[in-house]
């Protein structure tokens, strides 16, 4: 057994004695169910910890994470997640959540090859053709990495209110809002990109669904 694999073991039977002095019933009650306010789509960085960051507890906050926080329409792991968060939980808020310094976005600026991930990453090129005139004309390559980060979110966050899921819940009176953030490796602060969407009229016509 190797070093790290034992400490984390170990990790989990003093996290369980903590919890437990502080409260013995704390796992009897989170074993009752969850009410989650929060649904969170990130990125699978593992220096992007959704709870940590927003200092919740555990069944706070339903998480669906993958590379560079994407919500693409095809992939039944998102949809499905979204649709058990809206209409199961019934939560209040869902958060797209990028990071500056994501190398899924890095990946998506260059012509480099890297295997089966390149089907994946050209969702997230897709974007910055969307974008190459807002971002070809910065030159400091550092910066346009970060606008990018900060457009690919703004995307998704559009993505997801397109979602049939989400407009769904709209049309019934659900009380369900969509917000862009970017969290900084540096700093550990959030950046709120001020991208909200709260139902069908924030969408562009073309995209509202009659339902």
């Amino acid at each position: 057994m190797s070093d790290f694999y034992k400490k984390i073991i170990d990790n989990n039977k003093k996290w369980v004695e903590s919890k437990l002095a502080i409260d013995k019933n704390y796992f009897k009650d989170l074993s009752e169910g969850q009410s989650p306010p929060l649904l969170w789509i990130g990125c699978s960085d593992s220096r992007v910890p959704a709870n940590e960051i927003t200092g919740t507890q555990s069944g706070e906050v339903f998480v669906h994470r993958n590379i560079a926080n994407m919500v693409i329409h095809s992939d039944m792991n998102m949809l499905s997640v979204l649709d058990y968060a809206v209409n199961v939980l019934k939560v209040k808020h869902i958060i797209v959540c990028g990071h500056y310094g994501c190398g899924g976005i890095k990946a998506a600026m260059n012509n480099n090859s890297f295997g089966i991930i390149d089907n994946w990453i050209r969702h997230i090129k897709d974007v910055y053709r969307l974008h190459k005139f807002e971002l070809n004309v910065i030159e400091d390559e550092n910066e346009r990495f970060n606008k990018f980060v900060e457009l690919n979110v703004k995307e998704q966050v559009s993505d997801l209110a397109k979602t049939s899921i989400v407009q769904v819940a709209w049309r019934n009176g659900q009380d369900l809002t969509l917000h862009g953030w970017v969290y900084g490796l540096n700093s550990g602060y959030v950046t709120d990109l001020d991208v909200n969407y709260s139902c069908n009229k924030d969408l562009s016509d073309v995209y509202q669904l009659n339902i």
